[in-house]
């Protein structure tokens, strides 16, 4: 019995012409050819069986397609997503809870740490073959620079969100930042970000589990909190997911245009790119925010906060370790944001930063005692169903694209064979 559309396994097996080979084609040739074979060899455990041995042999020709410092990297910049970020959301609510009142202090903050990638460069260039993009082209600076100010007003309606919403709710309205990051990712960048359907069922689900929030408004706000200031700090933090999936996308465009990465094989090898924009856009975004912080009287602000400050021990030396690993934290984080947007795409990127809600939403639950209505637990469950189903959609069609991609090839090669 011939069949079409083996994979590259299943040659071998078509040349001494085993029943069994239509198991090894493409999920279509399963449903469509296989069933009566797959009953009379034995039930659907050999259904199953052939289809986790696809799923992993899939996986690995997709490991097998890039060096493995590619994958290195790339698990280290979601893991810095994933749990740097929701320890900066966590420590901006304590700042908060410790008696600090500065929105610019907070955002500050944020960016103060912009010396940890420049420090990261110099073993780079020291011990590695990485030379310094240098001097820079007068596009690059602009980009750098529009790239830093965005970033400083993504930090301060963040801020301004923290300071009106309790950490778990602040971090699932967060979660829009993937419709934002999809919508950015495909008008901006193009293809690399196709929207398909599981895309757009995550958008709509996840952006359901927003509304859901602002239905709930009622019943986790603080004492003291009023109905205008509930209702700011959620559109503000609406408001900067937006501009958080915008910043994604032209950091993408960025590395695309300007600092072209030569593709998945060169990726690895220049990836001191990475450290270097975050350094040039954290020090932009540094000396945009120290200025507003100058402006407002934030620096002595910070002596008078300190004075008076309760949390992690109280007074300036627990000021002084909430605002360092505030600065801290958060720079690791957007460094994995970007890393994640450098290998991968702004989607990507957008949906990881989906996934650190339920973290942060337990955490803070647990932490600050933050209130879990049904109605809170009912968006998050909402969200992690959307994130599954893109991961398990997304999955699925560049499975399809890779198989339909080589199905030409193949079928020469068994053209091949059988003459």
């Amino acid at each position: 019995m011939e069949k079409d559309g083996d994979g590259g396994d299943g040659l071998r097996h078509h040349a001494i012409r085993l029943p069994l080979t239509a198991m090894e084609g493409s999920d279509s040739e399963i449903t469509s050819n296989g069933d009566s074979e797959i009953t009379s060899n034995g039930g659907p455990s050999v259904s199953l069986r052939q289809k986790a041995s696809s799923l992993m042999a899939s996986s690995a020709a997709a490991y097998r397609s890039k060096p493995a410092s590619f994958w290195a990297l790339l698990a280290l910049s979601g893991g810095a997503m994933l749990t740097a970020f929701p320890a900066a959301s966590l420590l901006s609510r304590l700042y908060y809870n410790g008696g600090g009142q500065s929105k610019w202090i907070l955002s500050w903050s944020a960016v103060a740490g912009w010396p940890i990638p420049a420090l990261l460069l110099l073993p780079c260039y020291l011990f590695g073959d990485a030379s310094p993009t240098w001097p820079p082209s007068p596009w690059l600076c602009f980009w750098y620079a529009l790239l830093g100010l965005l970033s400083a007003a993504d930090n301060l309606m963040y801020a301004w969100a923290y300071e009106y919403l309790p950490a778990s709710t602040a971090s699932l309205v967060a979660a829009s930042s993937l419709a934002f990051s999809a919508v950015f990712g495909r008008l901006i960048v193009g293809k690399k970000n196709r929207i398909g359907l599981s895309t757009l069922n995550a958008i709509v689900v996840i952006t359901a589990g927003v509304v859901i929030i602002a239905l709930d408004s009622g019943s986790d706000r603080y004492p003291g909190i009023t109905g205008r200031q509930y209702a700011l700090g959620f559109a503000l933090d609406v408001a900067g997911s937006a501009l958080h999936g915008l910043i994604f996308a032209l950091s993408e465009l960025v590395f695309d245009k300007h600092l072209s990465n030569g593709g998945d094989g060169a990726a690895a090898t220049r990836f001191h790119v990475v450290l270097e924009q975050q350094a040039a856009v954290s020090l932009s975004a540094f000396a945009f925010t120290s200025a507003g912080l100058a402006a407002t009287d934030g620096f002595a602000a910070m002596r008078r906060e300190a004075a008076g400050f309760t949390a992690a021990g109280g007074g300036a030396a627990g000021y002084a370790m909430v605002v360092g690993w505030s600065a801290a934290t958060f720079q690791l984080g957007v460094l994995g944001a970007t890393g994640v947007v450098y290998l991968g795409s702004t989607v990507l990127a957008g949906v990881l930063n989906a996934v650190r809600v339920p973290l942060t939403s337990v955490a803070a639950v647990v932490w600050f005692h933050d209130p879990m209505s049904a109605f809170k637990i009912l968006s998050l469950v909402i969200t992690v169903w959307g994130f599954g189903s893109y991961m398990v959609g997304h999955s699925s069609a560049k499975k399809t694209a890779r198989e339909r991609g080589s199905s030409p090839q193949q079928h020469r090669r068994q053209n091949q064979i059988r003459s």
